[in-house]
């Protein structure tokens, strides 16, 4: 969807430059028309998510045809409207009025559409919705619906900024402090012996990350307990460690602490309307470890 949006700006932008620049009238409409064209091949998958969610009752054909009616009429309007500004002598000529009008009705088209997104209500769990649900918990003891947890959604919001910083599929070298001290490998399978992942962290002087590693047959149920390990330790772990023990007493604290609540987070999502058989959160496969293949 984004990249559809980003797509028809560059579209609007050749279209703008081929007044700045009439002798390259040819190669700048080229190049917008084929940046059409990838929208346009990008535009059917997208779409196609937004209606299988309208279509709640089998009538995906309905909801499509609307859609497309919906869609012809905002662009007669828009044709109109331009022949209108066309037929005004010295508007078309004036390109600082040209841009202006494009920027605004660009700006116009970005709010609705994020109105348009925000509306949405999915009852699946993707890595932001997982991190609203399990911070709920681990604070509360409790699980917000899907239709309050997709309002505190930000969809503008890249995970990267979201804290706690957690780093998903990194090696075992960059999970072990990159120091590749066996001492420390050794400790943490052993610490993780019955999960399907790896979890540790890195105190910083004002935040702390956290670094995950999955195994081999890792699932999305790993995942959510990977995060609420993560939440619980940056909610619950002391401002400072003074040496390595510490973090290790914190981390199997955390585990315990996830062995006695998880099934009880399960459950309140069960209760609260969540599709747990459905789930947008992927494990990284281009580092899993093997920890048969390891020797302790």
């Amino acid at each position: 969807m984004g990249f559809r949006n980003r797509t028809s700006y560059g579209i609007g932008f050749f279209d703008l430059a081929t007044q700045l620049y009439p002798t390259q009238f040819l190669l700048l409409a080229s190049t917008g028309n084929l940046a059409k064209a990838v929208a346009r091949g990008l535009r059917d998958p997208s779409f196609r998510v937004i209606q299988n969610h309208f279509a709640i009752s089998g009538n995906l054909g309905e909801v499509a045809a609307k859609e497309e009616v919906w869609e012809v009429a905002a662009q007669l309007i828009g044709l109109g409207l331009g022949i209108l500004i066309i037929d005004t002598p010295g508007l078309v000529k004036s390109f600082p009025f040209v841009s202006l009008t494009w920027t605004s009705i660009r700006l116009v088209h970005l709010w609705l559409r994020y109105q348009s997104l925000a509306v949405l209500r999915f009852d699946t769990i993707n890595l932001k919705r997982a991190r609203i649900l399990v911070q709920s918990h681990v604070v509360h003891s409790v699980v917000p619906g899907y239709v309050e947890c997709n309002k505190r959604e930000n969809i503008l919001v890249w995970q990267r900024f979201m804290k706690p910083r957690i780093i998903f599929g990194v090696s075992l070298e960059e999970i072990s402090g990159l120091e590749k001290i066996v001492f420390k490998v050794k400790a943490l399978l052993k610490i993780y012996t019955k999960e399907k992942y790896i979890l540790t962290l890195n105190k910083l002087d004002k935040d702390t990350e956290f670094y995950v590693s999955f195994k081999v047959n890792a699932t999305s149920r790993d995942v959510l307990r990977c995060l609420w390990q993560a939440y619980w330790l940056y909610e619950n772990m002391e401002e400072s460690f003074e040496n390595k023990d510490s973090v290790f007493h914190w981390l199997k604290q955390s585990l315990s602490e996830m062995e006695n609540k998880f099934d009880d987070f399960l459950f309140k999502l069960d209760t609260s309307g969540w599709n747990l058989g459905e789930s947008n959160l992927k494990i990284p496969n281009h580092i899993l470890i093997d920890q048969e293949s390891i020797p302790l």
